[in-house]
């Protein structure tokens, strides 16, 4: 997440005794919008846009056993026409263990979900074009971190026993210390800030799972307002316009 200003609002969970939601104003209501296939450059040290990996280079890190078992029990129901690496997959499995976490597995240089851009289907993950053909929204059919992408929720426990949720953008941070060694990131991109609608209308239904409705309706509620009124919001770094000055230049005596 960048270090630059940017708002936030806070909002008591409507269910949830105890827990307080720290919302980044700036980011949900920026334009920001997915631009895989369209721009994007990846997340590897140099710009790669031809290899049409997206932020899939390093696979995906399930948030729990749940998610790896869901993940693994769809990939059951992929067809080959669907899935580029299904012989591997089902050879293999879906998941590797790294120490003591579970992630998708490598196949080569990426996920074994990155359809290539050489595969009949084209490139792009073969979970979310299953969800496409299927009729169902890529949340139900992804891992976690990949459907909440670039969304970020991170709790932190308080002295008084209460639990603080911090909900704002995916930033380079939040790889580690190996996202300080990409060349290009997302929520980074002037690029990446052309959508049609603010992060909170556009992400909608990702939005209504991870807070639930009736809090999400509150925050929803609240920006609407924001966004209608003259006292606009802190705008998002990555979406600012940037002013050149007129430089000064000395005269030859």
């Amino acid at each position: 997440m960048s270090g630059a200003q940017r708002e936030w609002v806070a909002f008591t969970d409507p269910k949830e005794q105890g827990r307080r939601w720290m919302i980044d104003v700036t980011f949900l209501t920026s334009h920001w919008s997915c631009i895989y296939g369209c721009g994007c450059q990846g997340v590897l040290t140099e710009p790669t846009p031809e290899m049409a990996q997206g932020c899939c280079s390093y696979g995906a890190w399930y948030s729990d056993d749940a998610d790896r078992k869901h993940v693994e029990k769809l990939a059951t129901k992929l067809s080959d026409d669907d899935w580029q690496f299904a012989r591997v997959g089902r050879t293999k499995g879906v998941s590797a263990k790294n120490g003591n976490s579970w992630r998708t597995r490598l196949v080569g240089d990426a996920c074994i979900f990155l359809n290539r851009p050489d595969f009949d289907g084209g490139p792009g993950c073969a979970l979310h074009r299953y969800a496409m053909r299927t009729g169902q929204h890529y949340m139900d059919t992804k891992p976690t971190v990949c459907w909440q992408l670039p969304l970020h929720r991170e709790d932190s426990d308080e002295e008084d026993g209460t639990v603080t949720s911090t909900l704002s953008e995916f930033g380079r941070s939040g790889w580690g210390a190996g996202g300080a060694d990409f060349a290009w990131w997302c929520t980074e991109a002037p690029e990446a800030f052309a959508g049609a609608d603010p992060v909170y209308r556009s992400m909608a239904s990702e939005l209504r799972k991870m807070l639930g409705d009736e809090l999400y309706d509150n925050i929803a509620s609240y920006l609407d307002a924001r966004v209608a009124t003259t006292a606009r919001p802190v705008v998002h770094p990555a979406e600012a316009p940037v002013t050149l000055l007129p430089t000064k230049t000395k005269r030859r005596r």
